[in-house]
């Protein structure tokens, strides 16, 4: 999808996984970038991407992380080392780790959806971090895939031309959309540290990499 794609209500109500109703009142009251042609609500790509990240970004939400504790989030096993430079094979050499997961009952449709939500938006969040998501009702409950690239990854076009080299995948069950935000936004506000960006792309074992993410 281009940078200055121009999305419709049905694509951006999939890509926030919100009912289209609430994404008309949205733009109806000017709480979410939108435009009319004739009497048609149409999206910047560009300006959605932007959008969500200022509010994953932003410190607002950061009270609700008493409610998210990396150490329930992360395991080892959950975190991979990647050796790819294009966006789809990281994603779904992520995807197949999550799926791993005993809270993952459908490897195939997890590993679409991720590729469909992918292919929708950019799941790049700036500074070289991608934090891939998904809600189905296939998964039993929320869990995290961490991938660390030893290499830029190219593709995921963020905004700040920075290359990924740092993926969180979440998975959540479709009931569990508070706490899925949240998730989002735990990583989003840590991630902002420099110092613990560097520090994870340059850790040389999987067991560094874990302590530096369930540091306190």
């Amino acid at each position: 999808m281009l940078d200055d794609a121009i999305l419709t209500i049905e694509d951006v109500a999939k890509y926030l996984r919100i009912s289209e109703r609430t994404i008309y009142d949205w733009a109806q009251k000017g709480e979410l970038p939108a435009g009319k042609i004739g009497t048609v609500w149409r999206f910047k790509k560009t300006e959605i991407e932007k959008w969500v990240n200022d509010r994953l970004m932003a410190r607002n939400m950061e009270p609700q992380f008493n409610a998210v504790n990396s150490e329930t989030l992360i395991s080892p096993d959950r975190i991979l080392f990647l050796r790819y430079p294009a966006k789809r094979d990281a994603l779904l050499a992520l995807a197949d780790n999550l799926a791993a997961a005993p809270q993952v009952k459908n490897r195939q449709e997890l590993s679409a959806e991720i590729l469909k939500r992918e292919a929708l938006m950019s799941t790049a969040i700036g500074r070289g971090i991608a934090i891939p998501h998904v809600r189905l009702g296939s998964i039993t409950d929320l869990v995290v895939s961490v991938g660390i690239s030893k290499t830029d990854i190219t593709g995921f076009q963020p905004l700040d031309d920075e290359p990924v080299r740092l993926l969180f995948m979440i998975g959540a069950a479709y009931n569990q959309h508070a706490y899925y935000l949240q998730t989002l936004a735990f990583f989003s506000a840590r991630l902002k540290n420099q110092n613990l960006r560097a520090s994870l792309i340059a850790a040389e074992t999987l067991q560094e990499a874990y302590a530096l993410l369930t540091q306190p």
